[in-house]
């Protein structure tokens, strides 16, 4: 473990950046702002070491940061319909900042904006962090917690947990923006994707469930066998056109609360592969349509589809849809939740 000044926020005060090696030349950065995964070394077939995160160069571009690169997604991940909800029978109003839904609990003010409390140890390091009753118009006083654990098997390992005094939603996300290639170098439509799910929640032209569960026989989004992203990525179908391409949240097949393999991805040339692991209901696939001409690390420009996002979940807008699996957590129910990046090369 070592650490050093990455810079400061608009307040003046210090961020951190935590940096963990593991035996195989494998590395982590990782940021008590946003508890951002901001680097991901591994070693290149050439012997030389690639970054395959993209994120933000400094922290004039992190408090911008708006396609989320790298950030800790909470209290809340993906959409919450009109941004309303209700709990216990009781109406909460979220922030209208997509549309006139929510996305990702908050823009500007939002959890990937702040400080966290970080505690380091050898291979891990703890980000924790408080939210009073109200905060973010969800109630409950919270403390929200993520881990992140770099092994010697190269899996960066995401355990989530958070607690309330009231029912509230606890639905967190990890964001990094994936390129098997190396940031900045190219687009990934050439990389190969599986996905462990036969349905996926249909969207409306917000991205907000229907509530249909409906099957990818047939349609662009058949990830049952592994594909080049590229192969279906047609923007005219009806299905990617109401966002834009691939951002749809894919129902996990066989979903039951334990951890399981649930995504593959692979970059033909390099032959490097990721893994991808999880305990949750669903996984959002996202192509990275609405970057461009972004500001990257070592001085890269990133432009749309040049990382893909596989973030783990309880499907968007659930609260407002009975039928799907809930994230409602109280005095009488733990959020406690892992997500696993395992690399091989």
């Amino acid at each position: 473990m070592k650490t050093n000044i990455f810079g400061k926020t608009a307040q003046g005060k210090d961020v951190t950046e935590y940096v963990i090696e593991n035996k195989n030349g494998m590395a982590i950065h990782l940021l008590d702002f946003g508890a951002i995964l901001h680097r991901i070394y591994i070693p290149d077939k050439d012997g030389s070491k690639k970054d395959v995160a993209l994120t933000c160069p400094n922290m004039e571009v992190y408090a911008i940061n708006d396609t989320y690169l790298g950030s800790t997604i909470a209290p809340n991940a993906n959409r919450i319909g009109k941004a309303k909800l209700k709990i216990d029978n009781v109406e909460y109003s979220m922030e209208v900042n997509d549309g006139e839904n929510n996305l990702h609990t908050a823009f500007d003010t939002g959890m990937n904006k702040r400080l966290w409390k970080a505690e380091a140890f050898d291979d891990s390091v703890k980000f924790s962090a408080t939210l009073s009753d109200g905060e973010y118009g969800l109630p409950g006083d919270r403390e929200l917690s993520v881990t992140y654990t770099l092994t010697d098997d190269n899996e960066i390992k995401i355990d989530y947990s958070g607690t309330s005094n009231k029912n509230t939603i606890i639905n967190m996300t990890n964001h990094t923006y994936f390129n098997l290639k190396g940031h900045g170098n190219g687009d990934i439509l050439d990389h190969e994707l599986w996905l462990n799910a036969k349905t996926f929640t249909m969207p409306d032209d917000g991205g907000i469930p229907t509530g249909e569960i409906a099957s990818v026989e047939g349609t662009p989004l058949d990830f049952t066998k592994m594909k080049p992203i590229r192969r279906d990525n047609d923007i005219t179908n009806p299905i990617m056109a109401l966002v834009n391409g691939y951002d749809h949240n894919y129902c996990i097949d066989d979903w039951t609360g334990k951890i399981k393999k649930v995504a593959e991805v692979k970059e033909p040339d390099s032959l490097v592969v990721m893994e991808v692991y999880s305990d949750l209901p669903g996984i959002q696939f996202y192509s990275g349509n609405y970057v461009k001409d972004t500001a990257g690390k070592d001085g890269k420009v990133y432009q749309k589809n040049y990382g893909l996002c596989l973030e783990t979940q309880y499907y968007p807008d659930h609260i407002n849809h009975k039928e799907f699996p809930q994230a409602v957590f109280g005095p009488d129910r733990e959020y406690k939740t892992t997500t696993i990046y395992k690399f091989i090369f």
